[in-house]
Parts: structure tokens; sequence; C-alpha cells
């Protein structure tokens, strides 16, 4: 349980990012609580499930949820994808339209103006990859499409973002939540997600960054074991879902380039991340046909909404 506090004029609550995918929302967050929390690839639906990033001051708790990008369907993953967005819009206390200026279609950004507007929840704007010099001239476009609801736009570069921008976003994001209390979680909290949940992240990552095309997108990772006392150090044992038997070799590589690859980065980022000298990491790739259509592997991997 978290304490009360002392001021009448506290702030908490949930801070659902909004957008299509690819949008930034992912880099978004890991700024804005300066530690990565959700995963970044130059590939869409990189997000599959909402991740949440703590923000705590004196003024407030704001309780960032990172939902996947909003696609339609009806089945398997992608239909899970859609619920899970849909659910975050449902369940937080106020909204952020993540707004890219490299969106191709501006009906697709609209259609996200549209949605949080619907919601009848606050909300702001932030407009995202303001560095893309080219189409710096969406910028006021897009600026005007939020403003027209009546709300507030404010526009970042999430590569060259500084500590001004920075701060006048969480100011503007603590000031569309509600009153509490006392805060959600706790303060010293950057995130809820565990140490197990960020490592499976990080090799997900990694998979989407070495592997090319549709493989990343027919891809899992699932945890064996985690043993964070173990001696002298670490040991996590993870499998790589695949879907089908003609994905192994690819994941795999010639001559285990891949998946060692993928293993190097993906243990030195996890050693970062747990602020350890050594972290034992056992990579297996396993065929399990068709795993995003089946509802037992799915609610294994924790791809089931909260209403399931």
């Amino acid at each position: 349980m978290t304490q009360k506090v002392n001021n009448p004029n506290y702030k908490a609550g949930y801070l659902g990012l909004i957008g299509q995918p690819n949008a930034g929302k992912s880099s978004l967050l890991n700024f804005l609580i300066s530690e990565k929390v959700s995963i970044v690839t130059n590939k869409p639906q990189t997000t599959r499930r909402r991740v949440m990033g703590l923000h705590s001051t004196d003024a407030g708790q704001i309780v960032f949820v990172d939902a996947p990008g909003l696609i339609k369907s009806t089945s398997g993953l992608n239909s899970f994808l859609q619920k899970e967005a849909e659910e975050v819009i449902q369940s937080s206390d106020a909204l952020v339209a993540v707004l890219s200026i490299d969106e191709s279609d501006a009906a697709r950004n609209e259609e996200i103006i549209d949605l949080v507007h619907r919601s009848n929840k606050p909300w702001i704007g932030v407009i995202t990859k303001t560095d893309i010099t080219e189409k710096s001239h969406r910028i006021l476009i897009i600026k005007d499409m939020v403003e027209m609801k009546g709300m507030k736009a404010l526009s970042i570069s999430n590569t060259k973002a500084n500590k001004d921008e920075r701060h006048e976003l969480l100011e503007q994001m603590m000031n569309i939540l509600p009153i509490s209390e006392a805060p959600l979680f706790d303060t010293e909290l950057y995130t809820t997600e565990s140490m197990r949940n960020l490592a499976e992240e990080i090799i997900r990552e990694k998979c989407f960054e070495i592997l090319n095309f549709e493989i990343p997108y027919q891809l899992a990772v699932q945890t064996r074991k985690f043993d964070e006392d173990a001696k002298p150090c670490p040991k996590l044992y993870v499998d790589i879902l695949v879907a089908r038997d003609s994905h192994k070799p690819i994941v795999v590589g010639k001559g285990g380039a891949n998946i060692k690859k993928i293993g190097e980065e993906s243990r030195a980022e996890i050693q970062k991340m747990m602020d350890v000298q050594k972290v034992y990491l056992e990579l297996n790739v396993v065929v399990k046909d068709n795993w995003y259509e089946n509802k037992t592997t799915m609610k294994e991997l924790k791809y089931v909404t909260k209403s399931e």
C-alpha cells in the first residue's frame, strides 16, 4: 500500500499512449521516464502488450501505459493487439494521441485524434519524429487538427529531445490527471515490469533487429527458467518460438550466426539492465505450429487481455 500524501493538489493516474504502429510511442515512453522500459525497433507492431512506466515527483505520479499500435483484426495475435489497445483506452484516466509526421496517410493520424476525442477523457496530442526535416511542414497541419478539437498539441523529436521539452511534456501530462490521495505505485519504481519480462522483451527486440521480413512477426519469446540468484551469475533459459519448421534455420542462421548474435546483444543489454557483470543466457529455438492461433499458447505467453 502506498501512503497518502499531504498535498491537496497531488495527482496520479493512468495515461494511455495511443497511436498508429511505429508512431514512436515506445521511444516517447522511454524518454519521459529516462529508462528503457519499452523495446524500440524500426518495424511496426513491435509493442505487443501494454507496458507501464512510472514518473513520480512531489506533485504527482504519472503511470504511462504504452499500448500496441492500432490495427484492425478479428483473429490470432493481431486480434489480441487490437483488444489490448482498446482496453488501454477504456482503462486510462487520460490519453496521449501520439502522432508521427512520418505517417504515410494523414487520415491515420486523424483516426487517432478522433478516437481519443470520442473517449470523452482528458487528452493531449504529441507530435513525434519532428527531426525529419523534409516532412516538417506536417507539424503545423497535425497541430491544427488537434487544436480544432480544443486540445493542446506539443511536438518532440525522439532523437534530439532535450530536457526543456521533456519537462514541458511531463508538466502538461500531469495537468490532465485526476487528483489523488496517494501515488498508485511505489515512487521508487520506474516500471511495474518484472526483470523476467524485461529480459524477454530485450531478446524479442534483438530478434526484430537482426531478423528480416516476416519472421519477427511470427516469433515469440518464452522463459523456461529465470534464476536471478544463481551463482556465480544469474542464469536465464529462454525459448524463441517460431510458427513454422522453415523459420527455425532462419533464426539460427548459417553456422548459428543469427542466434549467436541475438544472444550476444541480448546478454549485454540484460547485464546492463540487471546491473551485473555477467549473465548466463541459453537460447533455444522451438517450433510451435501457428502458435499465434493457439489459445493455450497465447495464454502462456500472456497475450490475453485482462477481460479474457
